[in-house]
């Protein structure tokens, strides 16, 4: 029987990265995910990621958090060939177009999981060992009774605390304001996160944002703003 209780009232749930969605693959897709995960693909089960003998080098290391179709993340790892990139994302089609991007310009500085981004940061990614944690346009839930459902909350911002270097940031990005002032709330409560464009300041454009996405088009042309939020870890 489903509950009657508010969701504010109900048990906490485990919290979730994503919300299923499998879409639809093309051929190519297809074929891609399955030629290059031996090379591009990480899996849960394999236990802590060693770094190093994943990418075969030490390097700055940096985890985005649903690259959707991969468009910006492929375009990270091209522009930074010194920097390793691990990307998480359950969407299929997503992983696949990726793979055919990253299988097209050869690179060797990305690796992808697909599971659930909660899972991948308290199963293997080791602790104070992440640059950056980047995390764009993630599902603002805008109705107030499914708030809680979003990912930026203080347990999760905790969790993404642990997994990084001393200084090593955060990039946040939202097409909704009243998201962009909740991730701002959650973040502003003192340490271990600072602002790095001052206290209660919106950062601007991420440079870790080098392309402007097919979404993020959409919501300019519906004239939504994009918020941008960047905190480090002392």
């Amino acid at each position: 029987m489903m509950s009657t209780l508010p969701e504010s009232e109900r048990a906490p749930r485990r919290l979730r990265s994503f919300v299923r969605r499998d879409g639809r693959k093309t051929a190519a897709q297809v074929r891609a995910r399955a030629a290059c995960w031996p090379q591009f693909g990480l899996e849960i089960q394999n236990g802590m990621l060693d770094y190093t003998a994943t990418f075969q080098r030490e390097s700055p290391r940096f985890l985005e958090i649903g690259f959707g179709s991969g468009v910006s993340l492929l375009a990270l790892a091209e522009a930074a060939p010194a920097h390793d990139f691990i990307g998480v994302e359950t969407h299929k089609p997503g992983v696949g177009a990726l793979f055919l991007g990253a299988q097209a310009a050869q690179l060797t500085n990305l690796r992808v999981y697909e599971a659930d981004a909660v899972d991948v940061l308290q199963q293997v990614i080791p602790d104070a060992s992440l640059d950056g944690v980047q995390l764009f346009f993630p599902d603002p839930w805008p109705k107030r009774r499914h708030h809680l459902r979003r990912l930026i909350q203080p347990a999760f911002a905790a969790l993404v605390a642990s997994k990084l270097k001393t200084g090593g940031t955060l990039h946040l990005a939202t097409d909704w304001e009243e998201y962009a002032r909740h991730m701002m709330n959650v973040l502003s409560q003192g340490a271990p996160w600072v602002n790095l464009a001052g206290q209660g300041q919106y950062a601007a454009r991420s440079l870790r944002r080098p392309v402007t996405t097919k979404f993020e088009r959409r919501a300019l042309r519906e004239g939504r703003a994009i918020w941008d939020l960047c905190f480090s870890v002392t």
